[in-house]
C-alpha cells in the first residue's frame, strides 16, 4: 500500500497562506489527538500540505487503516493530502547514511514539489526541513497542549482513549458479546455492563424485527401471536447485516469495552432453531469478538413477553450456545446466579480483559522519535 491514490495535487485553502508547501512526517502508530492538532496548525498555515505516513512493515497496525483514519479526521481541508510508504531503514540520528535513507524515502512520497516548511513536535523537526531546505516549525513540542504521544497510547490505550478519533477507537475496541437462551438476561447484563463501564451497548436488532413483523401480523390477523410470524433465510441475513453494521456504528463512540446483545453466531443457533439449519452466510458471518458471556437459563424466572418461544425451549437453548461458542476460539464464560453474583463476575472478567492490554508489534525506532 503506498496511497498513491491521493498523491494527486489538492484543493487550495480560500485565503493567503503563510507557506507554499508544507511536509508532516510521522508513522501515527496510531493516529491520536495529538497528530491531529499537528496537522490542523499546518493545514492553517500552508497553500498545500503532504502528510507522509512512514511506518515500518512490522508494526501491527495497517498502513492502509492509518492513511483512511487520517483522511476521515481531516476531510475538511482537502489540501491537506496523505501519502503513505513504508519506511523500514534503522534510526540512528547521528548517522548521515541513516538520514539520507529516511530522508530519500519522504522525497519519493512528497514527490517534485519544492517543500517550504516541515512541521514537526519532535526534536529531529529541524534537521529533517534543514535537509530538505526548509523552515523548521515546531509544534507542541513539550506535549503541553495535547500530552499524548503514539507510544503512551500503544502502552495504554484504555489510559489514553480520549485522545483517539471514532475510527482508530474502532480498530481498537473489545467488543463483549452477551449471548443466551430467551428471557436469561442477556439485555439486561449488556445495559448493566454499559452503564458499569461508562460506554455504549448494540440492542438485539433481531429482537426489534421480531416485533415489526408481529406487528404487521396483527394488521391482518389481531389475534396473531409470536408462532403465526415466518422467518426465511433472507430475514436471518438481514439480523447479521443490521447487527453488525449497529455494533460497527457504536464501536466509533463506545469506551474501550463495547457491550453487544447477541451476535451472528447466536442468530446461527436462531436461524437453526426457526430453519432446521443454519446458512452458510450466516456462519461465514461470524466475527471474533474478545469475549463472550453466557448467560445460564437456570436461576432466572422465564417472563413471557409476547415476543418469545416459551421456557421449555432455555434448557437446549443454552446447550446449543454452549457447542457453537465452543468451536469459537473466544473465550467463553458462563454467568450463573443472581444477577448480581452474574454482574460481579461478568465485571470481574472484563476488568481482566482490561488490564491484559493490547498487543502491539515494536517500531523499529526508539520512544519519541518517528515512531508516535
Amino acid at each position: 500500500m503506498n496511497g498513491r491514490a491521493s498523491d494527486r495535487t489538492p484543493a487550495q485553502p480560500s485565503w493567503v497562506p503563510e507557506f507554499g508547501h508544507g511536509m508532516v512526517v510521522g508513522k501515527f502508530y496510531p493516529p491520536h489527538a495529538g497528530h491531529h492538532a499537528l496537522i490542523a496548525a499546518a493545514a492553517a498555515r500552508c497553500a498545500v500540505l503532504t502528510v507522509v505516513v512512514a511506518p515500518s512493515r512490522r508494526e501491527s497496525i495497517p498502513l492502509a487503516a492509518r492513511l483512511d483514519w487520517l483522511r476521515e479526521v481531516h476531510a475538511d481541508t482537502p489540501w491537506v493530502r496523505f501519502v503513505g510508504r513504508y519506511d523500514d531503514h534503522p534510526v540512528d540520528y547521528a548517522d548521515p547514511a541513516v538520514w539520507d535513507a529516511h530522508c530519500a524515502v519522504f522525497r519519493a512520497a512528497v514527490g517534485p514539489e519544492k517543500v517550504d516548511a516541515v512541521f514537526s513536535s519532535e526534536a529531529y523537526g529541524v534537521e529533517l526541513a534543514r535537509r530538505f531546505g526548509a523552515v523548521p516549525v515546531s509544534v507542541d513540542q513539550d506535549r503541553r497542549t495535547v500530552p499524548v504521544s503514539g507510544t503512551a497510547v500503544r502502552a495504554d490505550p484504555a489510559g489514553h482513549w480520549r485522545w483517539l478519533s471514532p475510527p482508530v477507537r474502532a480498530f481498537l475496541v473489545r467488543r463483549v458479546v452477551v449471548v443466551g437462551a430467551e428471557s436469561t438476561g442477556t439485555t439486561t447484563m449488556a445495559e448493566a455492563l454499559a452503564a458499569h463501564y461508562g460506554t455504549v451497548w448494540v440492542p438485539e436488532y433481531g429482537r426489534e424485527l421480531t416485533a415489526r413483523k408481529l406487528a404487521r401480523l396483527w394488521e391482518r390477523s389481531p389475534g396473531a401471536t409470536i408462532f403465526d410470524v415466518g422467518w426465511d433465510r433472507d430475514d436471518f441475513r438481514v439480523v447479521v447485516r443490521e447487527q453488525q453494521a449497529a455494533e460497527d456504528a457504536a464501536a466509533r463512540s463506545s469506551g474501550p469495552l463495547l457491550f453487544c446483545d447477541t451476535d451472528a453466531r447466536a442468530t446461527a443457533v436462531w436461524e437453526e432453531r426457526y430453519l432446521g439449519n443454519a446458512s452458510p452466510q450466516v456462519r461465514e458471518a461470524a466475527r471474533r469478538p474478545a469475549l463472550y458471556l453466557l448467560t445460564d437459563h437456570r436461576d432466572v424466572p422465564f417472563a413471557d413477553d409476547g415476543l418469545r418461544d416459551g421456557e421449555h425451549l432455555r434448557a437446549w437453548m443454552t446447550g446449543r450456545f454452549r457447542d457453537e461458542l465452543a468451536g469459537s476460539g473466544v473465550p467463553v464464560v458462563e454467568l450463573t446466579g443472581s444477577h448480581a453474583e452474574r454482574l460481579a463476575r461478568a465485571v470481574q472478567v472484563c476488568d481482566d480483559l482490561l488490564a491484559a492490554g493490547w498487543s502491539f508489534a515494536e517500531p523499529i525506532t526508539a520512544p519519541d522519535t518517528l515512531a508516535s
